[in-house]
């Protein structure tokens, strides 16, 4: 298993170096910001507790590999199926997730300012699915997971996908709402939350687009 958990890391490593790293220098040369916002709401808030989520899965992330190079146990035992079906999902949510940042260009953020307005991406992958970049961040999560699945690779896991729902319900779409008013309505009454075809929002009765 040391081969396996030695090319997660390595995987890992260049996940956060290029999606977050790269990305962040990226975004201060074109628009001199960083893009980052940090935690929001107050502690103890769903809001807050997204965000500790997060840092809790990129920790669990790293941690999983680093505890099966010192002996710990792996769930599913030696099954080079499982552990190379996971390298190829960490990879495709890797592009897919350099992919989507690259989309998002100038309005891609980490954390939400409420009193920010940036302008809403709709198109490319954004045109089917409204949080591609969680998405992909879910799909490398999960191959990452496969690679190694141990007890902390499952939980890091967890963490994310319990993240990204509190992010986007609680934090991303009340400030699209409000931000972008008619034209977030009619974006999402057409665009999947996570997936094509699954979680859009239908216009209320007597809405703005009724």
């Amino acid at each position: 298993m040391t081969g396996w958990a030695w090319t997660a890391l390595a995987l890992y490593g260049f996940w956060l170096l290029t999606a977050f790293g790269i990305r962040t220098l990226i975004q201060r040369r074109r628009t001199g910001d960083s893009g980052f916002r940090g935690l929001s709401g107050t502690p103890g808030s769903a809001s807050w507790w997204a965000g500790v989520l997060f840092i809790v899965a990129l920790l669990g992330s790293a941690a999983a590999p680093v505890a099966t190079l010192v002996s710990m146990p792996v769930l599913t035992g030696r099954a080079p199926a499982v552990h190379g079906a996971g390298l190829v999902v960490a990879v495709l949510g890797v592009a897919g997730t350099l992919i989507a940042q690259r989309a998002m260009g100038a309005s891609w953020r980490v954390g939400v300012d409420q009193k920010e307005r940036a302008a809403l991406v709709s198109d490319g992958p954004f045109a089917r699915v409204r949080n591609p970049i969680f998405t992909t961040m879910a799909v490398t999560g999960l191959g990452l997971a496969l690679m190694v699945p141990n007890v902390l690779a499952l939980a890091a896991l967890a963490a994310l996908i319990i993240a990204v729902e509190l992010q986007v319900r609680v934090v991303e779409e009340p400030y699209l709402r409000a931000a972008h008013g008619p034209a977030y309505a009619a974006y999402a009454a057409t665009a999947g939350r996570f997936v094509p075809g699954l979680g859009q929002q239908r216009p209320s009765p007597g809405g703005p687009n009724s």
